[in-house]
């Protein structure tokens, strides 16, 4: 963490300088603002997270309880989350407190007596190390709490609007606001009462029944709940052995149940099967009593038994496989014809089973995703058509994660004498950890991941799918340290130059550090305002082959060792070198001879692999999707 540059800071260094909107924020939500986001949960939170870096930007969101979420539905945290919580600043206190997941126990019907369950397979969760962030169980009402904490921390001292319920928006050709909101007051002396709130751009990230998709004529595609399953989070005493051990565990019924421990060290989840739900149902399964859940939990669990001491919540799920066509209000006719005023994302774009645990997961990465778009349009880094990007790239991701969900889910139904082997439902679990872990996404070519013709410089980079960090050393201070993990959700492209030979030398290195520094086309030079720092859009690093000791930082240039804040202070942070006993060169097949430059997007995919030489082909790229900045000094 970097402070001080801006004055001595003897508080807590995580709360930055209020700036912009966060001076003097209004606690009433004002008539008019830049981004209104509608719902509180996980997409909703991130979003407003990210937009809280932009201090210049409007962003309120509203949500009809009236204070924070208590008792979250979600627990899973796959890896993929925990990197990006990593980029929000809280990675280590969230794994501090979680359950973490390292192994998965597979229970069958005993084939000696089938009324009884039996252990079987008992794989590794990670077996092939595809992270070096941990796979975590822990209350989503957490987890939205760092966020508000990250919001309240940031420029723009940003924080939740709790009893505002929405009930309807029109979309006008008004050319400041054109999206008018209407809310009712669901608390206090107000309850009842409408009001109106102009936006520029809305989020509806307002569950599976959200009222945003309704209002913009979003539907639902795909299959219909067909299937129920009880779940409750207990405190309870019980002989069965792997009660602190995630577990898929199926009876000699056909009854099944995901087991998965909770934080805490008591407390754990179940997902009771409840069997397929007749179509002239009604809704009737949802009756089904937390007796009855329990009942049936023992009734699979045979020869062990459940005695439940306390209720934390319960629920009964009917939660089919559904994902809408479109992530924002653009008719697919109309779609390249005019921007999107209007987005949804989270459960109002897709609906699954909780089994795979990717519900949480994939609703952030739409946030994510969206968050810093509408931070760059807004603030004019970049122009309206970057907002189509959202719902062409999250919209391809959902359907996939609808087809593996239909697939896991299926399997966990399935009666155990249906399988051609014992061990099918285990072996599909471990041969497919990369997708529910959350490392399986991989945007096409587009203005904002380039084309990959020059893959073979970076192999283990792959483009359009998240940049995969490795160990490095810090030159200043011989720091070892993860190169991703220097990644923060501020906003900024990163810029990674691998070296092609040590500082001082001739090189393709040199050459192109001072076409960045200097050179008119440079991304640097074209696209960061006058009077700002130099890395406050391209935090650009480099990455040398030698030891750290045989770099000599003196010699390095002056493009990786920038000034900032108002004293000009040398950044001694961007110089890296190989960490000896984990190459980072060897580790993601890094061309030694030639080098390379690896580029990466806010949300940590990776859009470019270019040869240190491509400058023209790096200025382009930056061109198709950045506005050429003001170049009038800074106020």
């Amino acid at each position: 963490m970097q402070f001080h540059h801006h004055g001595y800071v003897s508080g807590d260094p995580r709360v930055q300088p209020a700036a912009g909107v966060g001076v003097d924020r209004p606690d009433e939500l004002p008539d008019e603002v830049d981004v209104l986001i509608v719902g509180t949960g996980p997409a909703g939170m991130i979003t407003a997270a990210q937009l809280s870096q932009f201090p210049g930007v409007t962003t309120r969101i509203v949500d009809r309880r009236d204070g924070r979420l208590e008792i979250g539905q979600a627990d899973g945290i796959q890896a993929r989350s925990v990197e990006t919580f990593q980029a929000f600043g809280f990675a280590g206190r969230i794994i501090e407190e979680a359950y973490r997941i390292t192994e998965m126990s597979f229970w069958r019907p005993d084939a000696e007596d089938p009324s009884r369950i039996v252990r079987g397979e008992r794989p590794l969760d990670d077996p092939s190390g595809i992270s070096e962030f941990p796979h975590l169980i822990v209350n989503q009402a957490r987890v939205l709490d760092y966020f508000a904490e990250y919001m309240a921390n940031s420029p723009s001292r940003m924080r939740p609007d709790y009893g505002y319920e929405f009930r309807g928006l029109e979309v006008s050709d008004d050319v400041d606001h054109p999206v008018a909101v209407t809310l009712v007051h669901t608390a206090g002396e107000r309850a009842g009462q409408e009001r109106v709130v102009r936006a520029k751009y809305v989020l509806g990230a307002d569950g599976a029944h959200s009222a945003v998709r309704q209002s913009i004529g979003c539907t639902m595609q795909g299959d219909k709940a067909n299937h129920a399953w009880g779940v409750m989070d207990v405190l309870a005493v019980t002989d069965f052995p792997d009660i602190r051990t995630k577990c898929a565990i199926q009876s000699h019924n056909g009854g099944s149940i995901l087991h998965i421990p909770r934080e805490g060290g008591y407390l754990f989840r179940m997902y009771v099967d409840l069997g397929v739900v007749s179509p002239d149902d009604h809704g009737a399964v949802r009756n089904t009593t937390i007796e009855e859940i329990i009942a049936k939990a023992n009734e699979i669990l045979h020869p062990y038994t459940l005695d439940v001491r306390h209720v934390a919540w319960h629920s009964v799920y009917e939660v089919g496989h559904r994902v809408t066509d479109r992530f924002d209000d653009v008719p697919l006719e109309e779609v390249g014809t005019r921007a999107p005023r209007v987005f949804i994302a989270g459960d109002a774009c897709h609906t699954h089973s909780a089994k795979a645990g990717q519900g949480m997961n994939v609703s952030m990465q739409d946030g994510f995703n969206l968050g810093w778009k509408l931070g760059y349009v807004l603030s004019g880094r970049s122009p309206e058509s970057l907002l189509s990007t959202y719902s062409a790239e999250r919209q391809v991701i959902a359907q996939n994660l609808i087809d593996f969900d239909r697939e896991w889910s299926t399997l966990m139904a399935k009666k155990p004498e249906d399988f051609a082997d014992p061990a099918d439902l285990a072996d599909f679990y471990v041969k497919t950890a990369e997708f529910p872990f959350g490392f399986m996404t991989q945007y096409p070519p587009s203005m904002l991941v380039a084309e990959p013709a020059h893959q073979p410089l970076a192999t283990g980079f792959p483009v359009g799918k998240r940049f995969k960090s490795a160990p490095v050393v810090r030159v200043a201070d011989a720091n070892p340290l993860h190169l991703g993990h220097q990644h923060r959700a501020d906003g900024r492209w990163r810029v990674y130059a691998f070296a092609d030979a040590a500082p001082g030398e001739a090189s393709a290195l040199a050459d192109w550090a001072a076409w960045m520094a200097g050179s008119p086309d440079s991304p640097v030079v074209t696209h960061t305002p006058g009077g700002a720092d130099v890395d406050s859009i391209f935090d650009v690093k480099v990455v040398y082959q030698q030891p750290h000791s045989g770099v000599d930082i003196a010699k390095v240039p002056e493009l990786f060792l920038p000034r900032s804040g108002p004293f000009q202070l040398i950044d001694y942070e961007k110089v890296y070198a190989v960490d000896p006993e984990h190459d980072i060169f060897d580790l993601r097949g890094i061309d030694r001879g030639a080098g390379c430059v690896v580029v990466v997007r806010p949300d940590q995919y990776v859009a470019a692999v270019l040869p240190l030489g491509a400058t023209a082909e790096l200025a382009a790229f930056f061109r198709q999707h950045l506005l050429a900045a003001d170049r009038q000094p800074v106020a």
